[in-house]
């Protein structure tokens, strides 16, 4: 790859005077690992688009089947977390994005071309696999290239990716269901060419940025981070000059180095993660996985036909009130990733989870007086906003930067998961909530778990904003 004109930046620690920062490579390097982040977002929402397709076309009919199709490549996603933190600490961070991109590819034209719904599900899971091993090794890989002054951003940039993907896969949905959301029964839109063939093509789609990552992946170097560990200093001083300079270099493998020295020898173990400060911050990482899920604002996206439906729309207009959430999403990541290193994560944190749990409220008490129309795509829009410039690229940003280098794998697979599992029970049981409480109660149970959510963070999680990874592992008691 061609190195860009440096910028002075701050060292991280380590080094005394400002380090000269290659920030075109370092930009360069992170946007590859972020392209995990571009197919977990397409992958995981192009499941809302094609659902009223795929549910006719295989006759799902029961709140269970239907859960059960959107929430299955969770499964996957626990899986794929699970594995990523036991291999990524032993094997490295590149060869996981390198995994993540081949199963990516693999699994979506498996479930394109899926002609049974027992083998839908099994090419569900498995592309679920590829998105858990995404999301838990591309935020890592991009904190352990990062400058401090530069990381909020470059951790967001991968949360900036996903919604470029979410908003890709939205827009795909719409201009391949063209006139098949003119079908007015379920049967019609079965018998139609998107209930049968065009459904197929929006999973398929994500197989040509696939192969581009996996080739991208195949470039970029191993985090130098995990190098140290692994004991190839000589390897890490060279990626670490790429990015800041040799004495750049030197003061991070100083730095990185004492850090471990704190620590065990020889390959991390679960049982390191029971250490008391190990765990507290565990614990903090587990809560705010927990809290981005069930904060409610993914089953805009995934069962945005139920909920604009019970607004009063039609599947023309749900198809296009979809490609509207998925802008909204995409402009306000934009200004998060503005804001995460001026702001803060602290702040952005508190103000998205107070801010949310009042929008839900409003959006309960809109569905409970049945009120309908653009009153509730501004609410949900309002909810989406909130979410996109603070909950949702901001745990990404705290998961990568809180945990301890030798762990870090272990712990962010632990945490990762939590949010797998979390968006599982979330996923699953919206149908099952809208029913047994309508969309009212769901939204309230929603509102509180933010308000939760904005207690715990303003008592439980500190600001990391400008800090070394190493200086953070300080901050928490970790060294």
């Amino acid at each position: 790859m061609v190195a860009g004109a440096g910028v002075t930046g701050a060292s991280g620690g380590g080094g005394g005077s400002p380090a000269k920062l290659n920030l075109a490579y370092i930009w360069m390097i992170s946007a590859v690992a972020a392209l995990g982040g571009l197919l977990f977002g397409y992958d995981w929402v192009v499941v809302g688009g094609a659902k009223p397709f795929y549910e006719a076309y295989f006759h799902l009919t029961s709140e269970t089947l239907i859960g059960w199709a959107n929430s299955c490549a969770l499964l996957g996603c626990l899986v794929g977390s699970i594995v990523a933190g036991l291999l990524s600490d032993r094997f490295g961070r590149k060869p996981l994005l390198i995994l993540s991109a081949v199963l990516f590819g693999v699994s979506s034209i498996l479930t394109g071309w899926a002609t049974s719904f027992d083998l839908f599900i099994v090419w569900r899971i498995l592309g679920g696999v590829a998105i858990g091993m995404a999301s838990n090794v591309s935020p890592t890989y991009i904190a352990e290239v990062a400058p401090p002054a530069w990381r909020g951003r470059l951790v967001t940039l991968n949360q900036l990716t996903l919604v470029i993907g979410i908003l890709g896969a939205q827009v795909v949905n719409l201009l391949i269901a063209g006139s098949g959301t003119e079908a007015a029964t379920t049967e019609a839109l079965r018998q139609s060419w998107v209930g049968q063939f065009g459904w197929r093509w929006m999973f398929t789609a994500v197989a040509v940025p696939s192969l581009i990552f996996l080739v991208l992946a195949l470039l970029v170097p191993e985090s130098p981070r995990w190098l140290v560990k692994a004991g190839r200093t000589e390897q890490a001083k060279a990626v670490f000059a790429r990015i800041g300079g040799s004495d750049y270099a030197e003061g991070q493998i100083a730095d990185v180095a004492q850090s471990l020295s704190h620590e065990a020898s020889g390959q991390a173990h679960w049982r390191e993660l029971f250490r008391p400060a190990v765990f507290a911050v565990l614990l903090m990482g587990i809560g705010l996985a927990v809290l981005q899920q069930w904060s409610g604002t993914n089953v805009i996206f995934n069962y945005a036909e139920e909920i604009y439906r019970g607004a009063g729309y039609d599947l023309s207009g749900i198809m296009f009130n979809i490609v509207i959430t998925g802008a909204i999403n995409l402009i306000f990541t934009l200004v998060a990733t503005a804001f995460v290193d001026r702001a803060g994560r602290r702040a952005l944190m508190l103000w998205g989870a107070g801010g949310m749990a009042f929008i839900h409220a409003l959006l309960g008490g809109a569905f409970f007086m049945g009120l309908t129309g653009p009153l509730v795509l501004g609410l949900t829009l309002a909810v989406i906003a909130l979410y996109a410039m603070s909950l949702a690229p901001i745990t990404w940003v705290l998961l990568s930067e809180i945990f301890p280098t030798r762990v870090r794998g272990l712990a962010m697979s632990v945490s990762v998961s939590a949010l797998w599992i979390a968006c599982f029970g979330v996923t699953f049981t919206f149908p099952l909530l809208n029913k047994a409480l309508g969309a009212a109660g769901t939204f309230w149970i929603y509102g509180l778990f933010c308000l939760i959510g904005f207690a715990l963070i303003a008592r439980f999680v500190p600001e990391t904003k400008g800090r070394s990874l190493e200086e953070i592992e300080t901050q928490l008691g970790l060294r």
